[in-house]
């Protein structure tokens, strides 16, 4: 065999692999689970600590899943900043690798976020879009406790990770639109929580005379100030304890 067909055959032994482990991770689990089993398989395929699937609408995260708490609050940090790999990943559509949050390169792109991700314990964040070539509809967002590169296997594992959950949320897309019995409606039920930020921009929009950027700005400026998340001081803000007043130069 010619070294050539040899490397191609051991890249689909690689993915034949990963293929038979994300199904054994899924098998037996009802749809609503499925994105945090699949972040538990890419935690187990993977040199990460920990993993967690968004959409992305309006520029704002809509976590689905995450294998621990970890994981959940650093997606959560990106969500509040607007900023951080996974939003860089939903603009341009292509992987971004922040190997190291500690020093060089990937602070002085993101500061805040890895200030804040390091404090959480997170060294370094690969995230991978979810979607196609031409429509990026969310990020897989891979996380581990020291800085390091992917190795092309890994990234490899990675893409292949990322392909299986845009499958998986395209299903759930279409058991939303078609009703499974009962009417169970998985996609939004995961995505429920994040409702509360969308009307919360909404309230803002109205108490502060602005437009819908500048709704959401002052509600993630509010919760970083604060040391919290955006959906925290969202859900304040739904439950009307807390308003945004026009005469305040920060809420």
């Amino acid at each position: 065999m010619r070294p050539r067909d040899e490397h191609r055959g051991e890249r689909g032994r690689e993915c034949a692999g990963a293929a038979d482990a994300i199904a054994d991770g899924v098998r037996d689990v009802g749809p609503g689970d499925i994105p945090a089993r699949l972040c538990d398989v890419a935690v187990r395929l993977l040199p990460v600590t920990g993993a967690s699937v968004s959409l992305h609408s309006d520029g704002m995260p809509v976590q689905l899943g995450a294998n621990n708490a970890q994981a959940a609050y650093v997606t959560e940090i990106q969500a509040t900043l607007g900023d951080g790999p996974c939003q860089s990943a939903a603009e341009s559509g292509a992987p971004v690798l922040a190997c190291d949050l500690t020093a060089g390169r990937d602070v002085l792109r993101w500061p805040v976020f890895a200030q804040q991700a390091t404090a959480a314990g997170v060294r370094a964040a690969y995230s991978m879009p979810l979607g196609n070539d031409t429509v990026c509809v969310g990020t897989l967002d891979l996380y581990r406790d020291t800085p390091g590169d992917l190795t092309d296997h890994d990234l490899r594992t990675a893409r292949l990770m990322a392909g299986m959950m845009t499958v998986a949320l395209m299903a759930l897309s279409r058991m939303d639109e078609v009703g499974e019995p009962d009417d169970e409606r998985w996609l939004s039920g995961l995505g429920a929580d994040h409702d509360h930020v969308y009307q919360a921009t909404g309230m803002i929009m109205a108490q502060l005379g602005v437009g819908t950027d500048e709704a959401l700005a002052r509600l993630r400026a509010h919760a970083f100030a604060h040391g919290r998340t955006a959906l925290d001081v969202a859900q304040d803000v739904v439950a009307h304890r807390l308003r945004f007043d026009r005469d305040q130069d920060q809420p």
